[in-house]
């Protein structure tokens, strides 16, 4: 099996980034009309900085609103929009589900891409995928690119101004990157894009988890100053360039299998997709019989920064066992990535390890009570 890596042509990051998006697309030989497809905060926040920095590009745009949910529906919409705007190149501007649309679009047209990410919320700016959803809110397919983005752009002075929630849910997302890099590498499984691991692949996928631990409480304190700072730019990186590096040319296993099983709860649909994910890292761990040490390790980061470590973190408290028989069903189905793990796994195993994640998450959440009473 071949080995492959894939990353966007162009990562661009810094302050203030987006002033500079017109003359890093007519760097990268992208010429306009361009379609923005935007979300109603980063029309709110970029409007002013998007006519000025097109105008000195000397390239014509439009902007589509986008409705809130990567459907079908959606993409069909935006495709049309670009059609008759004659667009040449798609841009998104928005959180992870407008990213995901806009490479849909752009890959119906056969156009170029342009990611700039608002909030630091997952690792899909890089890639070369979408996550597409049902109309009810439901996880239905992973939709394949033939390339990764031209241009990925990140201006951390927007994200400095973002809310925590969308930043912490960012580093769930990306806290699960390396654990499940390493169990398809050490398995032989292929990655996101057909092929086999790279050793650089494992090894950004591990920088990631470091830098996590290192920058994730001071990242936060960052945007209670409205302000990027050192920590904070690394932890961008960290949530969006190497994660996304990591999980794409190394792959997924358990905590994202999980994550698409969540969603067929109700409860959980108010739950972003980061926070569902590092719920189901704790699982996979359980799952895989990790050391305490390691489970610790990551309880221990999770509640530094507030991500779920329980059912009751993610909507779904005291859960009927239909119900969890319904998410570990999903989790389970023949082709998910959960089959990337090192043991045969059934739905009966998966209902096990989240009840064992829940149980280690509350007894870790009153261990920490008792310390702080002591």
């Amino acid at each position: 099996m071949l080995k492959v890596f894939c990353a966007p042509a162009r990562y661009s990051q810094g302050p203030h980034a987006t002033a500079q998006l017109g003359s890093e697309m007519r760097n990268l030989g992208l010429d306009g009309p361009a379609l923005i497809v935007a979300g109603g905060s980063a029309i709110r926040l970029l409007s002013d900085t998007w006519t000025q920095t097109f105008a000195d590009a000397d390239m014509r745009y439009e902007v589509f609103r986008f409705a809130g949910e990567c459907t079908a529906a959606e993409i069909h919409r935006g495709t049309q929009a670009a059609r008759d705007a004659g667009a040449r190149v798609i841009v998104g501007a928005g959180g992870g589900k407008v990213l995901d649309t806009a490479r849909a679009i752009a890959s119906d047209l056969s156009l170029p891409v342009v990611n700039c990410p608002t909030i630091a919320s997952s690792d899909a700016p890089c890639s070369a995928l979408s996550v597409i959803y049902t109309e009810a809110g439901e996880w239905q397919e992973y939709r394949v690119y033939r390339r990764n983005p031209d241009l990925v752009l990140v201006d951390t002075s927007v994200i400095a101004k973002s809310p925590v929630r969308p930043l912490v849910a960012g580093m769930g997302d990306a806290l699960a990157t390396f654990f499940e890099a390493r169990v398809c590498v050490e398995g032989g499984a292929t990655n996101m894009r057909g092929g086999a691991s790279t050793r650089s692949a494992l090894a950004l996928a591990e920088l990631c988890y470091k830098t996590l631990l290192m920058d994730g409480v001071a990242a936060i304190e960052a945007l209670g100053r409205k302000e990027p700072d050192d920590a904070l730019e690394r932890l961008v990186e960290a949530s969006t360039l190497l994660s996304g590096l990591g999980f794409e040319s190394s792959g997924l296993a358990a905590a994202h299998a999980i994550h698409n099983g969540l969603t067929m709860a109700p409860g959980t649909h108010a739950y972003m997709h980061g926070e569902k994910v590092a719920f189901g890292l704790l699982a996979q761990l359980l799952l895989e019989s990790q050391p305490k040490s390691v489970l610790d390790e990551v309880l221990t980061f999770s509640s530094s920064v507030g991500l779920p470590t329980t059912f009751a973190d993610i909507g779904i408290a005291n859960p009927d066992p239909g119900l969890l028989e319904t998410i570990a069903a999903r989790a389970a189905v023949p082709g998910e990535t959960i089959h990337n793990e090192p043991i045969p796994v059934t739905p009966g195993l998966v209902v096990e390890a989240m009840r064992a994640a829940d149980a280690a998450g509350t007894a870790f959440r009153q261990s920490i009570r008792d310390h702080s009473h002591a």
